[in-house]
């Protein structure tokens, strides 16, 4: 592991890393873009061309294309050499999740099988486990489901009602209940069910076959979008599951769900950045073409304004998806280090990040549907009509926000995971907050003589960081225990934590490439942090707003809307001429090639 500083989750709130401590995607070895091509070649030539008969649904024909993917090893990216895979880092096993992110239907059904339609059984599998299942699972000869959710608990996951009782002759747990909303539902041949033994308080994990007796799987669901991903109801009718099925230990369920839940929202935020890049690509490439007054569209001023936005949300989330991956990988080789085995390692180093997963699940999922709703409109009437990409790429979107924990719980859990890891001592979130609170005079950092573009971009963040400091005391003091319960003030914080992790993470990304590369003569990405930062600011003043009026008593009011002026303040930009900085140069590529 190379020597930098690794910050642990929720840290970036009162610490910093240097640029040179972030990794970044300009820093992709060639291993790894080959297989990034692999699988762009794999969906040019295997899935767009049948995307329609997929998606008309034909289950079989996904079924036969996820195999397919399987043959090529596609599938065994994230799984150690020993059960049939590749044991590719975390970083590696994110970038095959942003090109597959452009898959449409296909990404949900590749991602639900290689992330917890495995894992679960290679994280928390004994080796007869593995070896049974791991190794076909890995080769794409089994598909696997994972099955959580029930009519009565979607988020409140460990409500739900499915029972295992223990059979009288110990050889069996007896399986009832019901699970819906199941990907690949309708053609798994493996799936990791969630179940109360007895009268357990909290679930276990079971390994389930779709050929157990009394495993009934109902039709599809039709749905908005992703419409070629099988989802389906699944009953269990007294299902005979061998005792040596049970997955992990008795009553871990619960925690294997929510340590699956993490992966799966940081794999999200990686799958939504490649389904973004390439309706940017489907957009420029229309705007290219397009005429209207006998002008070509993309020489619009308001559809470069558009193109421009696409690309700078795109390019910041992307710096935040491989600065959090690198360190994840480094956090698994820790854990390695202190004795863990590979699967306990990652799956630890994974669920660690908790506060960066949930931020990348929600304003990633935020991010694309943006950029996919902006596409539709740069097509025009046509963007409506199902002959064009971005019509499928609107429908396919919007269940971003809502699986692997919709963005209303990612959003509480942002702040809820960050102050409960302060509490616990990984960082000291409270004392430096308590700190700032009482001098409000002093909090805001002024501009030093000489300095330079990245030291004044980077005073601007901690600045607000230093206000969410202060909004995080301020509520905590008036509403104490109560807190977790404000949830419109807990949202408040957590949109002013995404803003600030993005924007640090697009800033620090464009100063290393500059370490690394030399400067940017064109100016166009120091364009990019210029538009993101100077936006950020509003931003994060509206919800910072927002919380003090919610808690603040009318003579601090003044005091506090002062403070949040001054701590928001940034230097003026001409977001006219950046964007079209940014928007000449994606009209010119007539693709993404940031």
């Amino acid at each position: 592991m190379e020597n930098r500083k690794v910050l642990k989750s929720g840290e970036f709130l009162v610490n910093e890393i240097q640029a040179n401590d972030m990794f970044i995607p300009e820093q992709f070895d060639e291993e790894q873009k080959m297989i990034a091509q692999t699988i762009r070649d794999f969906l040019e030539t295997e899935l767009y061309p049948n995307i329609d008969q997929i998606d008309s649904p034909d289950i079989n024909l996904m079924k036969a294309t996820l195999k397919k993917a399987g043959e090529l090893g596609l599938m065994g990216i994230s799984i150690p050499e020993e059960y049939g895979g590749f044991g590719q880092s975390f970083v590696t096993q994110m970038l095959a999740a942003e090109i597959i992110g452009a898959g449409h239907s296909f990404s949900v059904a590749f991602m639900a099988h290689t992330g917890i339609g495995t894992l679960p059984i290679m994280y928390y599998g004994n080796e007869e486990q593995r070896q049974r299942y791991v190794t076909r699972l890995a080769a794409g000869d089994l598909i696997g489901a994972y099955c959580l959710t029930e009519p009565g608990a979607g988020s409140d996951a460990n409500s739900g009602k499915t029972s295992a009782i223990l059979s009288e002759d110990g050889k069996h747990y007896i399986l009832n209940g019901q699970k819906m909303w199941i990907t690949n539902a309708g053609f798994a041949d493996t799936q990791v069910v969630f179940a109360k033994i007895d009268r357990d308080r909290v679930l276990s994990a079971f390994i389930v076959e779709k050929d157990f007796p009394g495993v009934v799987i109902n039709p599809d669901e039709h749905k908005m979008g992703i419409k070629g991903s099988s989802t389906a109801q699944i009953f269990y009718n007294d299902v005979k599951v061998p005792v040596e099925n049970l997955l992990g230990n008795r009553g871990e369920g619960f925690r294997i769900a929510l340590s699956i839940l993490h992966m799966g929202r940081i794999k999200l935020g990686a799958n939504v950045l490649g389904a973004s890049k390439k309706a940017i690509t489907d957009s420029v490439k229309y705007a290219n073409e397009r005429k209207q007054f006998n002008v070509l569209i993309s020489t619009f001023g308001s559809i470069k304004h558009k193109l421009a936005e696409q690309v700078i949300k795109t390019y910041a989330l992307e710096s935040a998806i491989y600065r959090l991956s690198k360190d994840i990988d480094d956090q698994i080789e820790l854990n390695k280090a202190s004795g863990l085995d590979k699967g306990k390692a990652s799956v630890e180093g994974i669920s660690h990040y908790a506060v960066e997963a949930a931020i990348l699940k929600a304003y990633g999922s935020e991010i694309l549907d943006y950029v996919i709703d902006e596409a539709v409109q740069i097509h025009g009437g046509m963007g409506y009509s199902a002959e064009m990409a971005v019509e499928r790429g609107y429908r396919d979107s919007r269940i971003n926000r809502i699986f692997e924990g919709t963005n209303e719980i990612n959003r509480l859990l942002v702040v809820d995971t960050a102050m409960k890891r302060a509490m616990k001592g990984d960082f000291d979130l409270f004392g430096k907050a308590t700190e700032l609170a009482e001098n409000l005079a002093t909090c805001y950092i002024p501009a030093v003589e000489d300095e330079s573009y990245f030291e004044e971009k980077l005073r601007v963040i901690k600045n607000f960081k230093n206000l969410i400091l202060i909004v995080i005391q301020g509520a905590s003091a008036h509403f104490d225990k109560k807190l977790l319960q404000e949830q419109e003030v807990l949202n408040n914080l957590a949109d002013m934590i995404m803003e600030v992790y993005i924007a640090e993470s697009l800033v620090l990304r464009v100063q290393k490439m500059e370490n690394m590369n030399g400067s940017d003569p064109a100016g166009l990405y120091r364009a990019m942090v210029d538009v993101f930062v100077y936006d950020a600011a509003d931003k994060i003043r509206k919800p910072a707003t927002d919380a003090i009026y919610s808690f603040a008593t009318s003579d601090l009011q003044l005091n506090y809307k002062n403070v949040i002026e001054t701590l928001t303040g940034t230097a003026g930009v001409n977001v006219k001429d950046a964007r079209r900085k940014v928007a000449d140069k994606l009209i010119e590529d007539n693709c993404y090639k940031f």
